[in-house]
C-alpha cells in the first residue's frame, strides 16, 4: 500500500485525464443512489481521488456535510482547490481527511453514508476496512461502493500478463455480513475501454497511478511479446473491466430479551389508556 500511496500522490495532476472508467462507474453509482430514500446529515467519499464522486453527492445532498477522504494528500489538495465559494460560505465545502480506510480518524456512528468508487479492491484484505466503515456509520447508514472483480482484463491475463488478483463478489458479500452489515446487495457488469495502441493503454494506467499495482512490473520488451497476442475487435484493442457494485445497511442491534433466572423469556404487558 505504501508504494501505491506514493504513486497516487505523484499522479494527482494527471489523474483526471485518464479517469474515464472511474467517472463512468461513478455516474452509474449516482443513478443507483438516486433510487434510495436517504437524507444524510454527513457523508464521506472514501478514496475520493480528485473529487468527482463528491461533486455528484453534493448535487444529490446539498444540505449534508461532505467529507473527502484519501490516503494521497495531493489528491485532497485538488479537492480543496475545486471547492466553490458558495460552498465555503454555507459551510458545506468538503472537509478533507488524509487517512487510511483501515484506521479512520472518525467518531463512531458519525456518518450516514459512505461512498467508495474503485478503491477497496486495492486492499489485499478489505475486511478491516469494512469493519471501520461499519463502526463509523450510524444506525440506518448506507455503504455504497464499486470494486474491480476477478475477470478484469482477462484477455491480457489469458496471454500471461501478471494482472492483479481481485476478490469475487460473493466473497465480498460474505465479508460485509461478517463486518455486521445487513442484507448486502451485489451486482456485476463488464465495462470495456478501447485503445488504438498498447502504449495508450499503459499510459492511462501510469497517469492514474495504478500501473504497477494493476499490471505488475514487466518491462516494455516483455509487454511487447504479450501485446502481440492481444486481438483487435473492429480495429481497436478491448480492455474489459469487471465492475462489482455493492450496497449494504448498518441496522440497529435488536434489543436482547430479558430472561428469568430459569432461562425463560420475560414478556411484559402494559395497560393502554382509556
Amino acid at each position: 500500500m505504501m508504494k501505491l500511496r506514493e504513486e497516487f500522490s505523484r499522479r494527482a495532476a494527471s489523474y483526471d485525464s485518464a479517469a474515464v472508467l472511474a467517472r463512468e462507474v461513478g455516474r452509474r453509482m449516482a443513478e443507483r443512489i438516486a433510487l434510495v430514500r436517504l437524507a444524510p446529515r454527513r457523508y464521506a467519499d472514501i478514496g475520493c481521488a480528485t473529487g468527482d464522486g463528491l461533486r455528484a453527492l453534493q448535487q444529490r445532498f446539498p444540505d449534508a456535510l461532505p467529507l473527502a477522504l484519501d490516503f494521497a494528500r495531493p489528491m485532497l489538495q485538488v479537492v480543496a482547490a475545486q471547492a466553490k465559494w458558495f460552498e465555503r460560505l454555507r459551510g458545506r465545502a468538503p472537509r478533507c481527511v488524509n487517512a487510511d480506510v483501515r484506521a479512520l480518524p472518525l467518531a463512531g456512528a458519525s456518518l450516514d453514508l459512505v461512498w467508495s468508487n474503485l478503491m477497496l479492491h486495492w486492499l489485499a484484505d478489505p475486511r478491516p476496512a469494512f469493519a471501520e466503515i461499519h463502526r463509523t456509520l450510524s444506525d440506518g447508514g448506507l455503504l455504497q461502493f464499486a470494486m474491480l472483480g476477478p475477470d478484469t482484463l482477462k484477455e491480457l491475463r489469458a496471454l500471461g500478463a501478471p494482472v492483479a488478483n481481485f476478490i469475487d463478489m460473493h466473497d465480498i458479500g460474505d465479508m460485509l455480513v461478517a463486518a455486521g452489515f445487513s442484507d448486502p446487495v451485489m451486482e456485476m457488469e463488464m465495462l470495456t475501454l478501447t485503445y488504438a495502441t498498447p502504449r495508450g493503454f499503459l499510459a492511462d494506467q501510469r497517469r492514474l497511478g495504478v500501473r504497477a499495482a494493476l499490471l505488475g512490473s514487466l518491462g516494455w520488451r516483455q509487454w511487447r511479446k504479450l501485446f502481440a497476442g492481444w486481438q483487435r475487435v473492429d480495429g481497436v484493442l478491448p480492455a474489459r473491466f469487471e465492475i462489482i457494485y455493492g450496497h449494504a445497511w448498518k441496522v440497529a442491534p435488536r434489543p436482547e430479551k430479558k430472561l428469568a433466572a430459569d432461562g425463560r423469556a420475560i414478556i411484559r404487558f402494559a395497560r393502554s389508556g382509556g
